[in-house]
């Protein structure tokens, strides 16, 4: 079973930067795609960036232009660069894994589409 584990979150004024990684350890998978969630109080989990095994990258329209993700695959981690970060940014952030599967536009912001999530870290950014 693999894990997820998330960090680098924390408060920062707005247009401040952040950036969050994402360690993965146990049974992972050649082939994949690994998104990137958030959540606020009251709303749904929606995902904002995705990027596959093949380095495929996707983004949410809310975040295109601010947000990077990548990552390292000798390390097994996953990275969301987060850049001119506002307060509708403030979220709680979450990793997740797809395996066996390339990210796909269809449903890579879906929370159903992934089995395995992180525990989530929290960003807040204040105006």
């Amino acid at each position: 079973q693999a894990q997820l584990v998330e960090s680098g979150g924390g408060s920062v004024q707005s247009g401040g930067s952040l950036r969050l990684s994402c360690a993965a350890s146990g049974s992972t998978y050649s082939i994949y795609c690994m998104g990137w969630f958030r959540q606020a109080p009251g709303k749904e989990r929606e995902g904002v960036a995705a990027i596959d095994s093949d380095g495929k990258t996707l983004y949410a329209d809310s975040v295109k232009g601010r947000f990077t993700v990548s990552q390292d695959n000798a390390k097994n981690t996953l990275y969301l660069q987060m850049n001119s970060l506002k307060p509708e940014d403030t979220a709680m952030y979450y990793c997740a894994a797809r395996w066996l599967d390339y990210c796909s536009a269809s449903w890579y912001r879906f929370a159903w589409a992934f089995g395995v999530w992180g525990q989530g870290t929290q960003v807040t950014v204040s105006s």
